[in-house]
């Protein structure tokens, strides 16, 4: 089996719910991007990441940088690690508060215009098909691949802190989890 990294970006220059909708980095993201990338390069070698993709939003773009760098990739960009999708009937100020009426029940309980539970399988399959990868995601979207693999329907299945490091195995197929990245109290509850 083949080791994968789940990555949430480091802190961004504006929190969720803002008035930018893709910050980037703030200096203390950036600082966060190094030490993942350091963390990263230091497994042994055959747990090495080889391979880099990130979500297409900047903060995620940002934290994966350093680390593409270092290993002289070419960084991958994919949709499917993004963010939750969001309802098209909300706009910007409303998005907070959906978000937080869905971390409070299940995924199939989510009051939106797509199957989220679907939206977490997705997640899944894209994973299972990278080994010796780091793949930078978000808040939800990890949750939604951790939820998935614990087999539990609720929406918040940990708090992974920016740049906590979530590790999992996968054999091209299937992905286990080998162990949760570090926690931390989160503005979105």
């Amino acid at each position: 089996m083949a080791r994968l990294y789940l990555i949430r970006h480091g802190r961004p220059s504006a929190t969720w719910g803002g008035h930018d909708d893709d910050p980037g980095l703030d200096e203390t993201g950036r600082t966060q991007a190094r030490a993942a990338r350091d963390w990263l390069l230091s497994r042994p070698e055959a747990e090495r990441p080889g391979l880099v993709v990130s979500s297409p939003l900047r903060r995620c773009r940002e934290t994966a940088e350093p680390t593409a760098v270092a290993l002289g990739v070419a960084m991958e960009i994919d949709p499917v690690v993004g963010e939750i999708p969001t309802p098209k009937s909300l706009t910007g100020a409303a998005r907070p508060e959906w978000l937080r009426q869905a971390f409070q029940g299940t995924w199939a309980a989510i009051d939106g215009d797509m199957d989220y539970d679907a939206w977490r399988t997705d997640i899944v399959a894209s994973l299972a098909r990278r080994a010796n990868t780091a793949v930078f995601s978000h808040y939800v979207a990890i949750n939604a691949a951790v939820s998935r693999l614990l087999g539990v329907d609720q929406v918040l299945a940990f708090r992974p802190d920016h740049t906590s490091i979530t590790v999992l195995e996968t054999d091209g197929e299937t992905v286990r989890l080998i162990e949760k990245g570090a926690e931390a109290a989160t503005g979105v509850l």
